[in-house]
């Protein structure tokens, strides 16, 4: 497994996460989201997975209302150009990724 939590320091969810994998053993790499960000192919891959890249959109930001009306090519740049429009934790292994806090997929990933 090469398990890989794009989050945020402050969010509860996201240190949910860590502490699943740890518990369990499972080496992860932790990314802070704000100060990295996804990569085009990241984001592409994570999207891919979720069916749509409307599944990482965080929908209870007051930010999301300014963004929420764009052309989904513009929602596309702003969430690559603003990581904090995410929704957190991400957490990717591979090809297959989920939001939030899902450790009953994650589970089937062991």
């Amino acid at each position: 497994m090469n398990i890989q939590v794009f989050g945020k320091s402050k969010c509860f969810d996201t240190k949910k996460a860590e502490r699943y994998f740890k518990e369990r053993g499972v080496k992860f790499q932790s990314i802070d989201i704000l100060s990295k960000g996804l990569s085009k192919g990241e984001f592409l891959s994570v999207s891919n997975a979720l069916g749509g890249f409307e599944a990482m959109m965080d929908k209870t930001t007051k930010e999301y209302c300014m963004i929420q009306y764009l052309s989904t090519e513009d929602q596309i740049e702003k969430l690559l150009e603003m990581p904090k429009y995410y929704k957190t934790p991400i957490v990717r292994n591979g090809s297959k990724a989920t939001i939030g806090y899902c450790p009953e997929i994650w589970r089937t990933w062991e």
